[in-house]
């Protein structure tokens, strides 16, 4: 897609959302089978992928640094693993494009590497804080330059001797968490890390997914370094938090119906759901399985009356990257949403607090950012212009609101929904959505 994508949506509030879809595969769990597919020994294969730019970036990464990946489809992969040593030094910079998952997962396998390698991002990437994941880093040896201001791009020396560390993390963060135990696979001795609240816990299913030990005992994950990664089979669950969108769009829209299959139900990944009961939305988890270690489910939403609430901080870490669409839940239910707690939305790929509020002020709703959340009074969105600030999960949240809307939306700098969610409009539209992407 073009740079000056803009998505235009408007109301459907007679017919509803109806169907059956599956949407792309997680982002957070295809990323990790790249990384733990090409450090392992022998040949693992993928299905489900999601091919979007983000997990591209990644894919590419491997590849450059002597990695065969072959493709069998779009979403089928077969990896023939290197070994934790087997990497080759790159012939230029490693472009890690928006994704910040990326950028910081592969911060901590850099670390380990015989060789330097320099990890460049796009426009956006360039302004994100790395510091969160240099400091621990650092502290086990890692050589790590950034900016003055602590930005990519990253300079990662080579042949640092990494020792295992304790550290406990100030902030709740999967990825930072992800960045040290995965450099903790090239340290002597126990590398272990406390989070202050659960996050996602993918990396350490998947490592154990691969043959490596992880222990976990409360809030604490621990691993011995020195080890070796077995090639297994990954099939990768849809997103929850592609669901998401569905779920709240459904949620929103009177005389809804819609299924959505084979969805990752993670319980670190469950917070949009948990959030969204407590505002009364109807959502049935059906069929619940396991899938390669991770829990899949089926997901059922019928349209329901929502009302606002306190949003618990404990589901903050579970709920971090549904945010958006779950202010657009906010904005059509009935009294006031606070949120608080939820700091880390302000370094995402936008300042997602502030620009949600700005949208849906733009859009008739009375929205206040705080220093860590915000207060949304539910209310009538009239429709107006959204500048997304080509944030993927900014513009597909106005296009749900676009469904409860008495004008059209305007979405602008829409591009970069492809990074999460390639053919995003036209399963919306199948669904009901009435949305459309044009050049402007």
């Amino acid at each position: 897609m073009a740079d000056n994508v803009q998505f235009k949506t408007q109301t459907n509030t007679s017919n509803g959302l109806h169907g059956t879809v599956r949407v792309p595969g997680d982002k957070s769990i295809s990323h990790r089978s790249i990384m733990l597919g090409s450090l392992a020994e022998g040949v693992t294969q993928v299905s489900g992928f999601l091919n979007g730019d983000d997990c591209l970036a990644t894919l590419n990464a491997f590849r450059n640094m002597g990695v065969e990946i072959t493709t069998e489809s779009a979403t089928s992969l077969t990896i023939h693993g290197v070994g934790l040593h087997g990497l080759q030094a790159p012939t230029g910079a490693l472009d890690m494009g928006n994704s910040g998952t990326s950028m910081r997962l592969m911060s901590g396998l850099m670390s380990g590497q015989s060789f330097a390698v320099t990890l460049t991002g796009d426009a956006s990437l360039s302004t994100r804080p790395m510091q969160r994941v240099i400091r621990p880093l650092s502290q086990m040896g890692a050589i790590i330059e950034a900016t003055e201001k602590g930005t990519p791009p990253l300079q990662i020396q080579g042949n640092a001797a990494l020792t295992g560390r304790h550290y406990d993390m100030p902030i709740a963060s999967a990825q930072v968490k992800s960045s040290i135990l995965l450099a903790g696979l090239y340290a002597s001795g126990e590398t272990s890390v406390t989070e202050p609240a659960p996050t996602r816990d993918h990396t350490e299913r998947m490592l154990r997914g691969f043959g490596y030990t992880v222990t976990t005992s409360g809030n604490t994950m621990s691993l011995q370094g020195g080890g070796c990664l077995r090639a297994t089979q990954i099939d990768v669950p849809a997103d929850i938090s592609s669901a998401a969108f569905f779920i709240v769009g459904a949620s929103i829209t009177p005389h809804s119906d819609v299924l959505l299959e084979h969805v990752g139900v993670n319980p670190t990944r469950t917070g949009v759901i948990d959030i969204l009961r407590l505002m009364g939305a109807d959502i049935q988890i059906q069929n619940e399985r396991t899938v390669g270690g991770e829990p899949v489910a089926d997901i059922r939403i019928k349209s329901a009356p929502l009302q606002g609430i306190q949003i618990p901080e404990a589901l903050v870490p579970l709920a971090i990257d549904e945010f958006p669409a779950i202010f657009v839940a906010a904005a059509c239910a009935t009294g006031t949403t606070t949120l608080t707690g939820a700091e880390e939305l302000r370094v995402k790929e936008s300042d997602r607090i502030q620009v949600m509020a700005d949208g849906l002020q733009n859009c008739g709703i009375e929205a206040q950012p705080t220093v860590d959340g915000i207060v949304i009074q539910g209310g009538t969105l009239t429709g107006g212009e959204v500048d997304s600030h080509g944030d993927h999960r900014i513009a597909m949240s106005f296009v749900m609101a676009g469904l409860r809307a008495e004008g059209e939306i305007y979405i602008h700098d829409c591009a970069n929904v492809n990074t999460s969610f390639p053919g995003f409009v036209e399963l919306a539209q199948s669904l009901g959505v009435e949305v459309t992407e044009s050049l402007v």
